[in-house]
């Protein structure tokens, strides 16, 4: 009972020496790959850039105590950031105290809807989301987030919250008014990401082409000026860690809020039991899906407590954990410890930082979620799950992301109960050439009874299948009419519930009264 109230004591007794070296480097190298990628991810969530590292704070820590996963490690991440601006940019100012007040809610009640589906037991709800649905939200996310990169990326102006089709539109108007060195250097940024992806995939990339792209831009500055270059830097955060405070929940914070949370939570612990399955496949350890719902509910709580915004499972700092040879989640831990003592000490140089070269790891990001392997093997395997993969990416593309979200869920269930509504009814007859005169279809060589119909139905009798069950059974009775015996083989029969029972009564009824 105490292991499962506080699972960081099931792996605590594996610590030692050797350990603690390991997990030591993995939390140093994780520390320095969330640098960029916070500031990143905070701009994408419309938030000063210092509020991403506060995700790769206390909620990290949290995350790792309280998980199943030795080696997943949670924070900021590009889909979340981007579903917190598109739900909060209508509702206040980005950036503006308001704007932050409402990130920090929107990330405590994310947290409080996952720890209640965690304690309650509720982990298979996952199941639900099916495959299409997040490659085609993780795609659509990761279009907007390119589109929305446009700006920062080329030097033309894009007021904030621009909706996916009016930023193309001005970009595409005012193209005279691209700036080559500011394109320059995020060019170099995504090319020296790509680069190092490609051909050197243990390396800290994202660092990389931070500090290349960082290069490039002052010495463009050095050369040219920055007046002509057009290439400005980060503001510079404060050098102070957050400290806690309450989001402010009033009732219509929590009418504004309440929906979204929601589906940030479900879009956050499918991302995060995603991670930490395919995490598990390499490492060989069993995830406990409902303890993950308790960690990851327990860090968005933190994250609203001190001034975060919803996370979840990081895809792009657990691989690297892994790689660089975490044993527990002390790695974790460590890198929020490393962190804090950066922000405290180095955050001024944050200031050196080029937004162009923050807009080139975004634009890297956004390429990791469009996984294309998948879309085309989904369009040729099966149309309809293709149309619903199309259309959660089209939804998500033109909708607010929640409501994209649960389109995709809902046209998944509808594709589940369409294909279970037409269970197959099959004509069989006892073979007399066997022994045991087991059943077999009808054939020309095994003829059926004149009187006894025997049916067999393969699927289950519920309410959005009775409709099919009694057609067939009226096609019976009217075409042929002197088999008044029916025997129903229900062997194959997954189960029926009230109303197919009730078809199947009405059915034994009519016959008799024929």
């Amino acid at each position: 009972g105490l292991q499962r109230a506080f699972p960081f004591l099931r792996w605590l007794r594996q610590v030692d020496g050797t350990t603690l070296r390991a997990d030591a480097l993995a939390g140093l190298v994780g520390a320095l790959m969330v640098l960029p990628q916070g500031l990143a991810f905070a701009t994408l969530a419309g938030l000063p850039p210092a509020y991403g590292l506060y995700c790769a704070l206390m909620p990290t820590v949290v995350a790792a105590l309280f998980g199943s996963s030795m080696h997943t490690v949670s924070g900021p991440t590009n889909a979340l950031s981007l579903m917190t601006f598109a739900s909060l940019a209508p509702l206040a100012l980005p950036g503006s105290p308001e704007y932050i007040r409402l990130a920090m809610a929107l990330a405590f009640l994310t947290g409080v809807f996952m720890l209640l589906l965690g304690v309650l037991r509720l982990g298979t709800i996952v199941n639900f989301i099916s495959q299409p649905v997040i490659v085609g939200f993780t795609a659509g996310a990761g279009l907007l987030i390119l589109v929305s990169q446009l700006g920062p990326l080329t030097g033309i102006v894009v007021p904030a919250g621009t909706s996916f089709g009016a930023t193309l539109r001005i970009v595409a108007e005012h193209l005279g008014a691209l700036r080559p060195a500011v394109l320059g250097v995020a060019i170099v940024t995504v090319a020296a990401g790509w680069l190092l992806r490609r051909y050197a995939p243990r390396w800290p990339g994202v660092v990389v082409a931070m500090l290349t792209g960082t290069v490039c831009a002052h010495l463009l500055n050095a050369v040219f000026g920055a007046a002509a270059t057009g290439v400005t830097m980060l503001a510079p955060i404060p050098r102070q860690l957050p400290m806690p405070g309450w989001p402010g929940l009033d009732p219509a914070t929590l009418g504004e809020l309440s929906g979204v949370a929601v589906a940030v939570a479900i879009v956050s612990l499918t991302q995060s039991v995603s991670i930490a399955k395919a995490i598990a496949l390499r490492t060989g350890q069993r995830i406990d899906g409902n303890q993950e719902f308790i960690g990851q509910g327990l860090s968005n709580i933190a994250a609203g407590l001190f001034s975060g915004f919803p996370t979840s499972a990081s895809v792009n700092r657990s691989g690297p954990n892994v790689e660089a040879g975490a044993v527990t989640p002390l790695a974790a831990v460590f890198s929020a410890v490393v962190l804090a003592l950066i922000i405290l000490l180095f955050a001024p140089w944050v200031a050196w930082l080029p937004h162009a070269a923050v807009a080139g790891v975004l634009f890297l990001a956004a390429l990791s979620l469009i996984d294309m392997r998948r879309i085309r093997a989904t369009l040729r395997m099966s149309r309809p799950e293709a149309g619903v993969l199309l259309l959660t990416l089209v939804a998500t593309l033109v909708m607010r992301l929640e409501v994209a979200v649960l389109t995709g869920v809902a046209a998944s269930l509808v594709l589940y109960l369409n294909r279970t509504s037409r269970p197959t009814m099959r004509s069989l007859v006892p073979d007399a050439l066997t022994a045991g005169r087991p059943f077999v279809p009808v054939s020309a060589q095994r003829r059926e009874c004149p009187q006894l119909k025997i049916l067999s139905i393969e699927g289950s009798i519920y309410f959005g299948a009775v409709n099919h069950v009694q057609t067939h059974f009226d096609l019976l009775r009217e075409f042929v009419p002197g088999q008044k015996h029916l025997l129903l083989v229900a062997s194959n029969i997954n189960f029926v519930d009230v109303a197919g029972t009730q078809a199947l009564l009405a059915e034994a009824q009519q016959r008799r009264a024929g």
